[in-house]
């Protein structure tokens, strides 16, 4: 079993707020890289770790030759505006965006100067953040996670395991800008394998209480929960609630694995943000956004809780289990 690896200490400001203006690229000669998240530190941790390592490739060491200074809304979306403002007003380098569209769009809202490296949801083309995925032409790049690709692949596996279902359930946060995208693909993906699809919605944890009633009082027998910045720091409650209501389901993340969901199959993020970080290193030593292409990643794993697939009384087939790159026991 593959163990997540987290730093005991990150330096982050938590709130709300703007952070006050103690300025490191004011105060130091060291470029300044802005690091703008829908999500929290605390489970941000490991892909902090992954961003520094892409960093590190190119020979950047935060605290060395640049500083990183963080922005968290905690996946309250209203609270980015503010926190892009302070990253901002220390005049970085280079701003990352990272847990999901929303933020990307708040990013580009507050700057058409200063060199954004993203990671997207959706496709950035469709979402109207570059002009192309070869030649972005703005002032933003960064990695496309393929999420219209994938969704069926995540049905799949779910038919998989609980043969001869007719109709999943998928959950949609409301507040996020790719919801409208992510209902889209995944209505496609299940016409394309022949499955029915009800939508249930969650944006804060009563609401995701809300939903499971309704997937009990319906009878859906599996759930998909694609990729948001809410669903991702909600993890263990969403596993705890698959499990309190017997419904196997599949998430983006392998982090939502970890925390006693049944399955995740998705892009390898850590490695997404080691991508993100190569980037943004690159931007701090004079490359240009509109001359780097949008990546998409090439490394994607299918991650399995077999204590969880025991307590659902799966069984789960020999095919799954070939396929299977790693078990959570």
């Amino acid at each position: 079993m593959r163990q997540m690896r987290r730093r005991a200490f990150i330096k982050v400001i938590v709130g709300s707020a703007v952070w006050p203006l103690a300025v490191h690229a004011q105060t130091s000669n060291k470029p300044a890289i802005g690091f703008l998240s829908a999500r929290s530190a605390k489970e941000s941790a490991h892909l902090v770790d992954a961003f520094r390592r892409g960093l590190a490739e190119h020979g950047l060491v935060d605290g060395q030759n640049v500083t990183i200074d963080f922005g968290w809304a905690d996946s309250h979306y209203e609270r980015l505006p503010a926190q892009a403002s302070g990253l901002l007003a220390r005049q970085p380098a280079v701003l990352i965006s990272v847990g999901g569209d929303m933020t990307a769009k708040v990013a580009v809202a507050a700057t058409h100067t200063t060199p954004i490296v993203a990671v997207f949801i959706g496709d950035p083309v469709v979402g109207g953040f570059v002009s192309s995925l070869s030649r972005p032409g703005g002032n933003i790049t960064g990695v496309s996670n393929l999420n219209a690709v994938i969704e069926a692949k995540r049905l799949g596996l779910l038919r998989d395991v609980k043969p001869g279902i007719t109709t999943v359930g998928a959950l949609l946060n409301p507040d996020s800008i790719t919801a409208a995208s992510q209902r889209k693909d995944i209505e496609e993906a299940a016409r394309t394998i022949g499955l029915n699809v009800q939508f249930l919605e969650a944006k804060n944890d009563p609401e995701l209480d809300a939903a499971f009633k309704s997937i009990v009082e319906n009878r859906i027998p599996a759930l998909l929960v694609p990729a948001d910045a809410f669903f991702a720091a909600a993890r263990d409650r969403l596993a705890g609630l698959a499990a309190l209501n017997g419904v196997p389901a599949i998430y983006s993340l392998r982090e939502s694995v970890v925390s006693g969901g049944l399955m995740s199959y998705g892009n390898d993020l850590p490695d997404t943000y080691r991508l993100i970080g190569t980037y943004a290193a690159r931007i701090v030593k004079g490359a240009k956004p509109a001359d780097l292409p949008v990546l998409q990643p090439t490394k994607f794993e299918f991650v399995l809780n077999r204590k969880a697939a025991k307590a659902l009384g799966l069984s789960i087939p020999a095919a799954v289990l070939s396929i299977v790159d790693e078990v959570i026991e």
